[in-house]
This record gives C-alpha cells, structure tokens and sequence, in this order.
C-alpha cells in the first residue's frame, strides 16, 4: 500500500527558512510525479512544486519560486520542499502526494493525485 508521510513542520519567524520531507512507501510503479501543496484555512488547498522520476523534472509554482526548492534524494523515496524567507503568508499545512504515470510533468491540479499523505503543519509568525 502506498504511504507518504510528512516531516518537518513547525512554528517560525517571519525570513527563516524550514525544509519538509515527505517519505515515500509503498510505492507501485517507478514512474510518478511527487506534488507538494499547501492549504490555509479557508483556501483551497494550491499547488506548490512537483518533482517527476527522471532528473531536472522538478517545477515551482511561480507565487514562491523565488524561496522554494524541490528535490529528491538518490532512491526517489524522500522528498524534499526547502522553503526559504518565509512570510506569515506561507502558513498552511502541507502536503505531499503522488501521481503514478509516465508523465511529461507534475501536475498542478489536487485532483490529478492518487495518494496523499497526512500533512504537516507550518506556521510563520511576523
């Protein structure tokens, strides 16, 4: 059964920085797209980066391209989202999915996932 899970998420100031893990199990095919997206409360839950399977796939959401980095580690079963600068705007819980597929680049879209994990929580104080 496939399982993501979250790690990382705490209480900040406004300008740290914080780097999320999401640990990937299970997993059925080895071609898939990883997405992580945030949530408010009150918002729809937005697409923040997406990283594929193949190298120098990986793609930012253009409201935090500037502060977000996405990668992977060597086997693809943990995910990285490092956030710098960080704003109060950029509280939210995250989450970490996953899309099986031979696909030309991470979807955007919540609905394109199959499996999400349980969240973690980030929140940015001014």
């Amino acid at each position: 059964q496939v399982k993501l899970v979250e790690s990382g998420g705490g209480l900040l100031q406004a300008g740290d920085a914080l780097r999320l893990s999401c640990s990937v199990s299970g997993r059925i095919f080895s071609r898939y797209a990883i997405g992580w997206f945030r949530q408010a409360p009150g918002k729809e839950r937005e697409f923040v980066a997406g990283i594929l399977d193949s190298p120098g796939s990986a793609s930012i959401a253009d409201s935090v391209k500037d502060r977000f980095t996405i990668s992977k580690d060597n086997t693809g079963n943990t995910v990285y989202l490092q956030m710098y600068f960080l704003k109060p705007e950029d509280t939210a819980v995250y989450y970490c999915s996953t899309k099986y597929g031979n696909l030309a680049s991470a979807p955007r879209a919540p609905r394109d996932y199959d499996y999400w994990g349980q969240g973690t929580q980030v929140t940015v104080s001014s």
